[in-house]
């Protein structure tokens, strides 16, 4: 869900007009996302380790696959408090810049009266926006690339995992082969995605290419991200049986 938003704090920084102080303040919340993806591998480790001890490995993937799914469930989630997020951010953004630092910025924010305040931001999509869900506009080797990009981070985990089960032998080398492949989605993102979502935030800035422009990018990638998710449920015993070739050609 917080990799989703990632998309939209551009929609932030071009409302306030301060997209530098946006990606700051963006950064941190990134940090959270990424531990609790940390915290998620020795987790799911321990239903290999059950897994090897029962022999069951259909139930394992049946278990992978409820993990695979509650992505797909984030995605949607995210989707929906996208408007919620773009106007939390775009205060949070000013009050950054008044606080001067992100401690004193949670201490001014956390409060009673804040938080009541934080209800009034609450906003779902609005049908106009849905309406502008239409690939036409939008690169189709962005969508495709966040496509591919969103379905490895998704598998990347589970599917090192899966493979180390079905070679144990090779297992170390699969286990470890989980920051390898999530470098080639961080390659994707950076190198193909980043740029051309920051070019399109600067037109807008400029002033040469119109708002909603930006918004209907950020649609159509979370659409996309979506359904690199629901592809990551059919790769995911195919990536697997990949991993352990790979590990093989390693050993």
């Amino acid at each position: 869900m917080i990799d989703t938003f990632a998309y939209s704090v551009r929609i932030a920084g071009i409302r306030t007009g301060k997209i530098a102080i946006a990606l700051s303040v963006f950064s941190i919340i990134v940090i959270v996302s990424r531990t609790s993806n940390m915290i998620q591998a020795p987790l799911t480790g321990s239903l290999v380790d059950m897994a090897k001890h029962t022999g069951d490995i259909a139930a394992l993937e049946s278990q992978f696959r409820v993990i695979l799914l509650s992505s797909s469930l984030g995605t949607v989630l995210a989707a929906l408090l996208l408007p919620t997020f773009v106007s939390m951010m775009s205060r949070a953004i000013v009050h950054l810049e008044m606080a001067g630092s992100v401690p004193q910025l949670v201490k001014n924010v956390s409060t009673v009266h804040h938080l009541k305040i934080a209800r009034k931001h609450f906003k779902l999509p609005r049908r106009e926006s849905l309406s502008r869900l239409r690939i036409g506009g939008v690169p189709k080797r962005i969508l495709l690339l966040n496509m591919l990009a969103a379905m490895i981070y998704a598998d990347s985990v589970l599917a090192c995992l899966y493979a180390s089960l079905l070679k144990p032998e090779y297992s170390s080398i699969a286990l470890t082969s989980t920051g390898l492949i999530n470098g080639f989605s961080t390659i994707i993102l950076t190198v193909f995605l980043d740029p051309q979502i920051a070019i399109l935030t600067d037109k807008v800035m400029k002033g040469t290419e119109k708002k909603d422009s930006i918004n209907k990018m950020v649609g159509v990638l979370t659409l996309s991200r979506f359904v690199g998710t629901v592809l990551a449920q059919l790769f995911l015993v195919p990536f697997a049986y990949y991993i352990t070739w790979l590990s093989q050609l390693f050993a």
